[in-house]
């Protein structure tokens, strides 16, 4: 995985909200995070992983294939892409896989450790990233599991269904709804 930062360098998103939680972000590290990394994947799919007759040897397999497939067409399509470690007090948390691109900011991933799931912190970070974009005078997108809980959370945050991509949907946050809209 080869992951293009200079932390020296490196445009962090705002974290207005998300710091109040006592959230930081810093750059993946390709000699230490990939271990959380790919556990944090696997937590994302472990009700998917529970509906299977695998052995546990064989999820694992299979979770250790679509990591790294993932992290390979990831760094392939989103070259400029921010790689970010979601973190308190130094501990991980979470993934944040952001682009900027002209029109508009892509939330390429982003993921929480299931004990801090429903918490407020992928709120906080959201409307954060949401003000961020609609200061540059432009949308949010990511792309969303359509059985992913935290769909209803995007919902409420004004995300509208832009694409309907098979298993995934295409959110889009419109730069007219901003920050002051999020917090209503």
């Amino acid at each position: 995985m080869n992951l293009p930062l200079d932390s020296t360098v490196l445009d962090l998103p705002l974290r207005a909200r998300a710091s109040r939680k006592g959230i930081a972000y810093r750059p993946v590290r390709e000699d230490g995070d990939l271990p959380f990394l790919a556990a944090l994947y696997r937590s994302t799919r472990e009700i998917e992983l529970a509906r299977t007759p695998w052995s546990e040897a064989e999820k694992q397999a299979f979770i250790d294939m679509q990591f790294k497939a993932q992290h390979q067409h990831y760094q392939a399509h989103f070259p400029a892409a921010l790689w970010l470690i979601v973190e308190r007090e130094g501990t991980p948390l979470g993934r944040l896989y952001l682009e900027r691109w002209t029109t508009e900011h892509r939330i390429i991933d982003i993921a929480l450790v299931p004990e801090v799931r429903g918490q407020g912190i992928g709120k906080a970070i959201l409307e954060d990233l949401a003000e961020e974009a609609a200061a540059a005078g432009k949308a949010l997108s990511i792309h969303v599991e359509k059985e992913n809980p935290a769909m209803r959370l995007y919902q409420r945050l004004g995300f509208e269904t832009r694409e309907d991509k098979g298993v995934y949907d295409l959110l889009v946050l419109p730069c007219a709804v901003g920050a002051e809209d999020l917090l209503r």
